[in-house]
């Protein structure tokens, strides 16, 4: 009889154990789930941080260290280069030489021809065309006709030189050099040409 009441004590005990486990509320447990109205994705995990933002919003000032994308302020723009000044780099104009104090000039020859008895048609002052606009010969009066060209320049070796050039088309004279190219002189009037020029002073 003794067994009876024992086994009576421990069967409540049990019976108390399995009911105040069944009557603690799953909400009040920190590890109980998320309430099922809820889908299971829109609960953020546990711990995990929230995504940065990509662009971030009006007003945020840049990170320290982070240089900021786009064009620069403008009171950073790289002022633009500045042309160097043409003053004193300028070419000089172009200075027509001088006939040489004593030397006959063009004029002088061409009527020199013309007294004696010489063709002197198409008589054209071509002085320009010692320039650099011209030949760039660097003489000083150039005369023209249809027979003879008459050169003047400002020293005999520039004279000189020039008669060189030209060989058996040229004749010359101190400053003074007779031309017949690109002419249909003959060689036996060139020679009274050559002649007078010659004969000058």
């Amino acid at each position: 009889m003794t067994s009876a009441p024992r086994t009576l004590t421990v069967a409540a005990l049990v019976l108390a154990t399995v009911l105040t486990g069944c009557g603690d509320d799953a909400d009040d447990r920190p590890d109980s789930a998320a309430s099922p109205s809820a889908p299971v994705w829109a609960t953020p995990a546990e711990g995990t941080p929230p995504a940065p933002s990509a662009t971030p919003g009006a007003g945020t000032a840049p990170s320290a260290g982070v240089t900021p994308s786009g064009p620069p302020r403008a009171g950073r723009m790289t002022p633009p280069p500045v042309a160097p000044s043409d003053r004193g780099g300028s070419t000089p104009p172009f200075v027509m030489p001088t006939r040489p104090a004593g030397a006959p000039s063009a004029r002088q020859v061409v009527d020199a021809f013309r007294a004696a008895k010489l063709p002197v048609a198409g008589v054209r002052d071509r002085s320009v065309d010692c320039g650099p606009d011209g030949a760039g010969l660097g003489c000083a009066e150039l005369l023209v006709t249809d027979a003879v060209s008459v050169y003047v320049f400002p020293s005999e070796a520039n004279a000189m030189n020039q008669a060189d050039m030209w060989g058996t088309d040229a004749y010359r004279k101190g400053t003074v050099v007779l031309s017949y190219l690109g002419t249909t002189t003959k060689a036996d009037q060139r020679k009274r040409y050559d002649s007078v020029l010659a004969g000058l002073g």
